[in-house]
């Protein structure tokens, strides 16, 4: 089975389309949605209806701490952060409020765990930016590969029998093979702000028959939703983030 990954939208509604328009060529079977649906962009609405028709459709998805945010408490976020969300809960009525409160913190497909953040503890919104994080997380499951969003950055790790995370920095577009002697996390990057100096979009395909993860990236115009952001008068590092990719 070859799953598509994709994490942290944001908003990206430009970002999304082309990551989806990029799927077809990769002849995937199933879809995962890793969380952050909604939070710093300025499509929100239109992000949460097309996320939804594709989870009806048969998409998995995991909730995000942005889409947590949207009724719950953002006083753990960055002012910019908040500012977002503040602003985001204006352009989403309760119909999008209730789509995404369904939403779960995991998903599991056989020997896959899908999560946003780290799967030691789903609503602790961890950042696995490290090894310590990254042991933290594969200690706290028995899944053999797991595949989590929330830091805008793609990175592999793997599980020593030592009980050491080594990290693997992914050529995007390379099959990377999973060994069965390790167990494997995949921090899959983001579809709609990337965080690793490059302003593509990011996403991944993992291949769970043959085991082997593909890490994407596909150019979208990014200018059209900077525009946007401005427009919809939020913060102008979010702008700034999405011109430099970081």
């Amino acid at each position: 089975m070859r799953i598509a990954l994709l994490a942290d939208i944001h908003g990206n509604r430009e970002a999304l389309e082309a990551v989806l328009r990029a799927l077809p060529a990769h002849r995937i079977d199933a879809l995962a949605i890793l969380g952050d649906v909604v939070g710093y962009g300025p499509d929100p609405a239109f992000c949460v209806e097309r996320v939804a028709s594709l989870v009806e459709a048969g998409a998995m998805i995991v909730l995000g701490n942005h889409d947590a945010a949207i009724e719950g408490d953002a006083s753990d976020m960055n002012r910019i952060a908040r500012e977002a969300i503040e602003w985001t809960r204006t352009q989403l009525d309760p119909g999008h409020a209730a789509l995404i409160r369904a939403w779960p913190e995991q998903h599991r497909l056989e020997e896959a765990l899908f999560v946003h953040a780290s799967a030691r503890a789903p609503r602790a919104w961890e950042y696995i930016t490290g090894p310590g994080e990254a042991e933290r997380c594969l200690r706290a499951t028995d899944a053999a590969i797991t595949m989590v969003g929330h830091v805008h950055q793609p990175c592999l790790w793997r599980l020593t029998g030592l009980g050491v995370a080594i990290a693997h920095e992914p050529i995007p577009g390379a099959e990377i093979p999973l060994s069965r002697h390790f167990p494997w996390l995949g921090v899959v990057g983001a579809v709609g702000q990337p965080r690793d100096g490059q302003t593509a979009a990011g996403y991944a395909i993992l291949d769970l028959k043959r085991r082997t993860v593909l890490f994407g990236r596909v150019g979208y115009d990014h200018y059209t939703t900077v525009r946007k952001l401005r427009e919809a008068g939020l913060p102008e590092p979010l702008a700034v983030r999405l011109l430099r990719g970081r």
